[in-house]
């Protein structure tokens, strides 16, 4: 009997921690961009590599917030999920965070194909924030994890080219401005889940884009591609690579082998690396990790998404600690192999005015002979099984048919992504076939910039509360710069004044703002972030202590206060302790709410704040006592510079999360 294709709703229980609500505050300092090459190591970079190197690097998360108020403490909740299924795969979306594919079951076997994580731990990997591991997900926007890692997507039936259903993710990707796609179908008896992605520019300007498909896989495995070389960051030990971010400079190494040492078994590495492949012109393009028995998962593609990557977290302390932290200790490591529309994550793509970009992916199982042995006879053997499973023809013959399908308009709605992309098509009118922002969409956060849209003017809050969301583009700008002169419009200018880099003129529409401001705090506070981005950091700490102090007058009950007072009190605290205030850090610290204080990033603080008291034996035992600061960013230090300031010893284990040697 065959099966027919089929979409179904499905809602999954997995033990997972809240996501918690947005940080308030606008992200306005510069995005701490690790992966980024100097002028003056491009030298030797091939002509197209050099150039999308440099081209257009993103600077700030505006008009994105940061996602932190997240914690760790996971308790089974329900996991709405869409599962895509024919009689050889059956491929688990998950529509509510990034469209991820958490598992890919080849039926016939019972394989996961994937890495499935049994639990859902956001921790801070994205641009803004919240992240978790585990399967396929889309990174759209800029060099690193798409800050739509934790959010909706627009989900829908759609009919497939094979006559059967097709499941269509959509969404605005808010940094770029840029509206993509995601089209997912299981032709009849296939056993490989093919991928059709679509990235549009509607504007009437060049747009940088960035696209990585990350696929995480069991960690025992040898990956294999069709490359000789690979773009390595400069090695820190000799042993495993460091990552990008740390030297800041990319060198050709030889593929599978180089210091003596095989790099295409993940474990092999003793620190966290990336392997951006060099895969010839006119070589298929694909990647595979495959078992000691040739059994696992390939990945390829069309020709368009060129770029080839292996990731791995290493065998060193810092690289488990960070695995067992993402996911639960003893449940097995991971690696990832990706593939993106340039050689590098370090380059962004130029997207002419009114031009799209389009390709198509597919993933499936491969049993090909054991892996081991001889690079250029083991990829040899693997490419020819995959010939033979997937004929390169045959994926681009897919591709030519889900074209015309690709405007096909949505059915069934499944799941609802944002207002965003309603209220962007909305002002330009746009015409997307097949990605419809519907402006029944737009809700709360738009609401405001419909209005100023509509009317010219920004509304003033009906009631006492931080200030929505800000849009930055330079029609929004425009607009502001327009409307009526309220405290709120000079706010919004303000921030959109300095995405655009006009810091002067942002400071003098907040300080304009103050005059008349019924809420002083979020005028103060982007007044203290200028200040520090000027290096005036008296004025900033007298500025942040001005604005929590009013903070403190206006709250009221609600989760929305509670971020505000958490994120404010950080930033205040930190500030005030830069310029050695300590009492008065202490003032702000006792202020925070007592659940607040409670969290692994305000006891970390707690401890800093102690040893500028100069009470070190006390900050030692808030390390002795315990704490987990759910927000630590891949590459900080800091844990064990406060550990090292406190006198501590050896930093224990629970604290181990360094990335390079400890005397790097």
């Amino acid at each position: 009997m065959v099966i027919v294709t089929t979409i179904r709703r499905e809602v999954l229980t997995l033990p997972a921690a809240q996501l918690g609500p947005d940080n308030p505050l606008p992200a306005l300092r510069p995005l701490d961009e690790m992966h980024r090459i100097e002028d003056r190591d491009r030298d030797g970079l091939p002509r197209d590599m050099a150039r999308q190197v440099g081209y257009a690097p993103l600077h700030s998360l505006l008009p994105v917030r940061v996602r932190d108020g997240y914690g760790r403490a996971r308790e089974p909740r329900p996991v709405d999920a869409l599962l895509l299924e024919n009689d050889r795969l059956r491929a688990t979306v998950l529509p509510g965070l990034g469209g991820r594919v958490a598992s890919l079951v080849h039926k016939p076997t019972g394989r996961e194909l994937l890495y499935r994580n049994p639990v859902l731990q956001p921790a801070n990997f994205a641009l803004n924030g919240a992240w978790y591991s585990g399967g396929i997900e889309w990174n759209i926007g800029a060099t690193g994890h798409t800050t739509l890692s934790c959010s909706p997507l627009h989900a829908a039936r759609v009919p497939a080219p094979d006559g059967g259903q097709m499941l269509r993710l959509w969404e605005w990707e808010r940094l770029r401005d840029l509206p993509f796609q995601v089209d997912l179908w299981l032709p009849e008896g296939s056993d490989f889940l093919y991928v059709g992605v679509r990235i549009r520019n509607p504007h009437e300007r060049e747009t940088p884009t960035y696209w990585w498909s990350n696929i995480a896989v069991p960690e025992e495995r040898r990956v294999l591609a069709p490359a000789d070389e690979a773009w390595l960051p400069h090695c820190l030990d000799g042993v495993g690579g460091a990552p990008i971010g740390y030297e800041r400079r990319l060198r050709r190494v030889p593929v599978p082998s180089y210091d003596g040492v095989d790099r295409t078994y993940p474990l092999n590495s003793v620190y966290p690396a990336d392997y951006f492949y060099e895969v010839p012109e006119g070589r298929r393009r694909w990647i595979a990790a495959l078992d000691e028995h040739g059994h696992g998962l390939v990945q390829t593609s069309t020709d368009v998404l060129r770029g080839r990557k292996l990731f791995v977290w290493g065998s060193g302390p810092g690289g488990r600690r960070w695995q067992e932290w993402l996911t639960e200790p003893g449940t097995g490591g991971y690696c990832e192999i990706q593939a993106g529309l340039a050689r590098t994550q370090l380059e962004h793509v130029p997207l002419a005015a009114g031009t799209e970009v389009a390709w198509l992916e597919a993933y499936g199982p491969l049993d090909a002979p054991p892996p081991d042995g001889e690079w250029g006879s083991a990829v040899a053997r693997t490419e020819a099984h995959l010939d033979a499973a997937l004929p390169r023809a045959d994926v681009d013959a897919a591709y030519a048919a889900w074209r015309p399908h690709a405007d096909a308009e949505p059915g069934e709605i499944l799941h609802t992504g944002s207002g965003w992309g309603a209220l962007e098509v909305l002002r330009g009118d746009w015409k997307l076939p097949g990605t419809p922002f519907a402006e029944s969409t737009i809700g709360e956060a738009q609401e405001p910039w419909r209005e100023l849209l509509r009317s010219g003017s920004f509304p003033e809050p009906r009631r006492v509360r931080p200030p929505g969301e800000s849009l930055v583009a330079p029609h929004w700008r425009d607009m502001l710069e327009t409307a009526p002169a309220t405290p709120l419009t000079e706010y919004h200018l303000g921030i959109a004044q300095w995405q655009a880099g006009d810091r002067a003129q942002a400071v003098r529409s907040w300080e304009r703002a103050l005059e008349l401001a019924p809420s002083l705090w979020p005028l103060l506070r982007c007044l203290a972030v200028a200040d520090q981005e000027a290096g005036h950091h008296e004025r900033a700490a007298d500025r942040y202590a001005e604005a929590f102090d009013d903070l403190c007058q206006e709250r009221r009950e609600g989760e929305q206060w509670t971020a505000a007072t958490a994120a404010l009190g950080r930033e205040a605290i930190e500030a005030l302790l830069k310029v050695r205030r300590p009492e008065r850090a202490r003032g702000v610290w006792e202020r925070v709410h007592p659940e607040t204080r409670a969290r692994g990033r305000f006891r970390l603080l707690e401890a800093e704040l102690l040893l500028a008291e100069g009470r070190p034996e006390r900050a030692r035992a808030v390390f002795d006592e315990g704490f987990e600061v759910a927000d630590l960013r891949e590459g900080d230090e800091r844990i064990g510079q406060v550990w090292e300031r406190a006198e501590g010893g050896e930093l224990p284990e629970r604290y181990e999360f360094r990335m390079r040697p400890p005397s790097s």
